[in-house]
Order: C-alpha cells, then structure tokens, then sequence
C-alpha cells in the first residue's frame, strides 16, 4: 500500500483484509488517526491490525482514554471521543506516548482535537454509507 489510498469495502472480511495490508507499512514511532462517525469502524480496524502482531484482547479506550499492548512492539490505543479539553491529554502524559520511537499509537477520533496531533501522522477517514458499505482514505501527513 502506498499513501494516499482509498478503498472501498463491503464485508468485515474485506476490512481485515486492509487492515492486514496497512500494518505492512507501520513501523515503530508511527501515529496513526481513524476519524469516522460512530459505527463506522475505528475499532474494529484497529482490532484486527493488532491481530497481526500477537494482539488479541483490543477493546475500546472509549472511557480509559488509551490502552496500551504489549507485543513484537508497544503500542498506544487511544480514544478522543470523550476528552472536553486537551488539558486532559496533557495530564495523562501524551507527549510522552507520542514521542515514544519505539511504539505505534493509533488514535480514534483524532479530529476532535486536532492540535494535540503530530504533523508527521498517518490519518485514516472512514465514511459508512447507507448499504453498511464503508469508504476508506488513507492520508500521509509529514
């Protein structure tokens, strides 16, 4: 895969499928952003990348704000759905999680506060459409 991409897909089986196709491209100290309504899908892309790294108990930061995963490297999960002032990113020490070079952070809902994001990122753009089909847009940012 090679950014910027976009595919469109229509089963949870064809969104396994990229989301196997996209940890082809993640190394150790990438940030990755899902923005996307609910439902549309964060998640569970998130689950199943982490699949192929020996990860199999992903759940949604909704309510901790970020998870963390252990396995062939760290890796930070975070949710921004529900912070109310990036203050709150601060006090739990995201510069830290952010400028870890040896772990990969994915973070839902990175549009929310989009000043706490680091320029160099990649952003994923999930869109669901009416048929439950869903659009995703992948972006490089540097």
């Amino acid at each position: 895969m090679r950014l910027p991409f976009s595919k469109k897909v229509y089963s949870e089986e064809e969104t396994v499928s990229l989301a196997n196709e996209f940890i082809e491209i993640l190394a150790p100290g990438d940030v990755i952003v899902l923005n996307g309504n609910l439902g549309s899908g964060k998640t569970f892309f998130i689950k199943h990348a982490l699949k192929n790294f020996g990860i199999e108990n992903v759940s949604s930061p909704t309510f901790a704000i970020v998870n963390e995963y252990s396995g062939k490297y760290d890796f930070y999960h975070f949710d921004f759905y529900r912070i109310n002032n990036p203050a709150e990113l601060f006090d739990i020490g995201i510069n830290d999680y952010l400028n870890n070079n040896g772990a990969i952070t994915f973070i839902e809902w990175g549009n929310l506060i989009p000043q706490v994001l680091p320029h160099q990122r990649k952003e994923i753009s999930i869109t669901l459409a009416e048929d439950f089909s869903r659009t995703f847009d992948f972006r490089q940012y540097e």
